[in-house]
């Protein structure tokens, strides 16, 4: 069981990746920024109205979870990014 949920998170991440690559190269940054903070914020929101249902339990929690700290991370990177690009 455990094998074959790594073996999804390394395909979904594998994917993930080649997506990003593929959309930085067709789209600029500043449109990728912008499609990275939306969808944290409707998993943020998917999140929290998921919680207040009956249909809440660990495995969800888990899967929004891991969808959503990928989203933070990149959304710490567009936050640096244009810090760093307001300071040149």
């Amino acid at each position: 069981m455990l094998s074959s949920m790594l073996s999804t998170l390394s395909t979904t991440s594998t994917l993930s990746t080649t997506s990003v690559v593929t959309t930085f190269a067709s789209v600029g940054v500043a449109e990728v920024s912008v499609i990275g903070v939306v969808c944290l914020i409707l998993l943020l929101a998917a999140s929290e109205i998921l919680s207040a249902s009956k249909y809440w339990n660990r495995r969800l929690s888990t899967m929004i979870n891991m969808a959503i700290l990928p989203m933070l991370v990149a959304f710490a990177g567009i936050v640096v990014f244009r810090i760093v690009e307001i300071l040149r």
